[in-house]
């Protein structure tokens, strides 16, 4: 085993027991660029609701890249680790897309909509490579293909110290790549305890509470009884099997009661000041 740093900054910050930081952003180069200056410990590089554009993903995580911060820190890990939604629901089982963004040097990938075991099970076996049965930590069996070379690239890695750490977080304790699952509906939340049972290699399970809203009948209304009460379960059954739990819009209204109810991987979304405008505007009337 190399003796290579740890390389994904989320994971980093998991280990260490604290919480992560991320943040859904587009796939654009000037999104990117604002971002690599920023204490975020990761972000993801949104494909399921913007559009799948490989390209541009690969230029936003060139651009995040700054290449001071690496002479600086002594390290090739990136001072922001990037990772990407795709946007395939669970059920439709399209882990080209999650090959294709690790084939680019991405740290993880984000699963929308898993809702079954035979889902998650594909999700993570989406971000390993196989190996032979009489080897250690078979399961999940791995189905990504063999084509990592521009990730060796990004990652700044050889190519066998690549192959050496591109397994899936916590099973390989050494893992690089972080598998988060969005559990996002009501069949989610009752298979949840089988799925986190049988799948090992999760990184985080990430609530989306905008569909599971929609379900409930309480549309975007995510702070409405009905729904925190959902959520309220899957955090204790994550708890229960000792899996990390996601908050995905984390503001400063409800930072503090997130942060005691246990979630730890907290996407903050980094928002648009209009102070200055407004600032502007009285002064002159309006």
């Amino acid at each position: 085993m190399s003796t290579l740093p740890r390389l994904n900054g989320i994971i980093r910050a998991l280990e260490a027991g604290q919480s992560s930081f991320t943040l859904f952003a587009p796939c654009e180069v000037e999104t990117a660029v604002e971002l690599q200056s920023s204490k975020y410990d990761g972000v993801v590089f949104e494909g399921e609701h913007r559009g799948w554009d490989i390209k541009a993903l690969r230029d936003s995580m060139q651009y995040l890249i700054n290449r001071g911060q690496i002479v600086k820190a002594g390290s090739p890990a990136p001072h922001i680790t990037p990772t990407a939604r795709i946007p395939a629901n669970g059920v439709e089982k399209n882990q080209f897309l999650a090959k294709q963004a690790l084939d680019l040097g991405c740290y993880g990938i984000v699963f929308p909509h898993i809702s079954s075991v035979e889902e998650a099970y594909n999700a993570v076996a989406a971000c390993r490579y196989p190996r032979l049965k009489d080897k250690p930590l078979y399961e999940p069996i791995g189905i990504r293909g063999d084509g990592p070379m521009q990730a060796t690239r990004y990652w700044g890695v050889t190519q066998q110290e690549y192959y050496e750490r591109a397994d899936v977080w916590p099973l390989a304790p050494h893992g690089e790549i972080f598998v988060v699952l969005q559990i996002e509906d009501t069949q989610g939340i009752e298979n949840l305890p089988d799925i986190l049972k049988n799948v090992p290699g999760i990184g985080a399970i990430l609530i989306g509470e905008g569909d599971l809203s929609q379900e409930l009948g309480y549309a975007r209304q995510t702070e409405h009884p009905v729904v925190l009460d959902a959520m309220a379960g899957i955090v204790s059954v994550c708890k229960q099997h000792n899996v990390i739990v996601g908050h995905p819009h984390v503001t400063s209204a409800n930072a503090e009661r997130v942060i005691a109810e246990g979630y730890r991987y907290l996407m903050c979304a980094a928002p648009r000041s209009f102070a200055t405008l407004e600032n502007a505007r009285s002064l002159v009337g309006r």
